[in-house]
């Protein structure tokens, strides 16, 4: 897969743009871009510290003070939720002062930077499913085959027997390393997640069939590759543009039409699905997310892959790569509505 990182980036120089409104000239629509950006991963680091950490959260500040219906005062914990205030609030001013460090940076240019943070993420997670895949089949087949114990210890048996522990100290680590790997790495790695799902399901036909052997792991793993490559491949189709589009008219409109009507759709559909579903899925330890994740749950067939929780987290990781990609798409957009140059030219694809 080609580097996509750094393509299309043009030289750093702003069309003048004469009557566009102040409020839409590009370093607002690069800083409400980058604020989106940012908001997105505080939000992120919020959920870890009310979930992980037990922390109140911004919520629980308004309604200490009753701000958003009947008061309901804090007994401890207000100048924890007081500093996830202050970390939604640092998003704009970060942001602001990134733009204005770089002011003569294009919104092509500046959706090619929001696009590289996507692909780091989208790759790094390929690499962490892939070894957390690779190690975890390992141990369940060892203990399917009652080998785990003689290898490692009655005691490292049972604790690998439990979700909770090959969870944190066993998968956690690999997913760390997936994203170090990422760092270094710059393909995509999805053409080979497809050929090792093909792999893993035809090692299923032939232990089925040849030599009449089959267990609940080499199902688990088949599905929680493929619902890895479904979901996380999304924003890198969205990059080139591979979605299937229902056309009627889109195709007969000229490239600044186009660009109004993606940044409408970016807004209104796009960044709209992905934080009902970061905020549905997220909102509290009860979310349909949050909650798998918490309790490392499992399938109910005890001998088979400890990887359930993932997938819940697999929908997380899609809706927040997709909520990126749709800023650097909405940016990219906007620079097509204004006729910018140095479009970047995607692969035809029929839609």
């Amino acid at each position: 897969m080609a580097n996509v990182d750094n393509a299309g980036t043009e030289p750093h120089h702003i069309p003048v743009h004469h009557g566009t409104p102040r409020f839409f000239s590009t370093p607002v629509l690069r800083w409400l871009a980058w604020s989106h950006v940012f908001f997105t991963f505080t939000y992120l680091i919020e959920n870890y510290l009310v979930v992980w950490q037990s922390w109140p959260g911004s919520i629980a500040f308004f309604r200490h003070f009753g701000l958003l219906g009947e008061a309901a005062p804090l007994e401890s914990g207000l100048a924890l939720s007081a500093i996830c205030i202050l970390l939604y609030l640092s998003c704009f001013a970060l942001s602001y002062v990134m733009v204005m460090r770089s002011r003569d940076v294009t919104l092509r240019a500046s959706s090619m930077s929001v696009a590289s943070v996507t692909n780091y993420i989208i790759r790094s997670v390929f690499w962490a499913v892939l070894l957390v895949g690779l190690v975890d089949i390992t141990v369940s087949f060892l203990r399917v085959e009652g080998l785990l114990e003689a290898w490692f210890g009655q005691q490292m048996a049972s604790d690998l027997g439990r979700s909770a522990y090959r969870g944190a100290y066993v998968h956690f680590p690999l997913v760390i390393a997936g994203f170090v790997i990422g760092a270094f790495s710059r393909t995509l790695g999805f053409p080979w997640l497809a050929l090792l799902v093909v792999i893993a399901e035809l090692t299923i036909v032939i232990g089925r069939f040849v030599f009449s052997y089959e267990q609940a792991f080499q199902g688990d793993l088949v599905r929680f590759w493929y619902a890895a490559l479904f979901l996380f491949a999304s924003a890198y189709t969205l990059f080139e543009d591979g979605h299937v589009r229902v056309d009627v008219l889109y195709s007969t409109f000229d490239r600044p039409l186009k660009g109004t009507v993606n940044a409408f759709g970016c807004i209104v559909l796009g960044m709209t699905m992905c934080w009902v579903v970061i905020f549905f899925g997220m909102a509290d330890k009860t979310s349909i997310i949050n909650t798998p994740i918490a309790n490392f749950e499992v399938s109910q067939s005890g001998f088979g892959m400890y990887v359930k929780f993932w997938m819940a987290g697999f929908l997380a990781i899609f809706a927040v790569a997709m909520n990126l990609q749709f800023t650097s798409y909405f940016l990219e957009s906007v620079a097509d509505r204004r006729s910018e140059p140095g479009a970047r030219e995607v692969a035809a694809i029929m839609h």
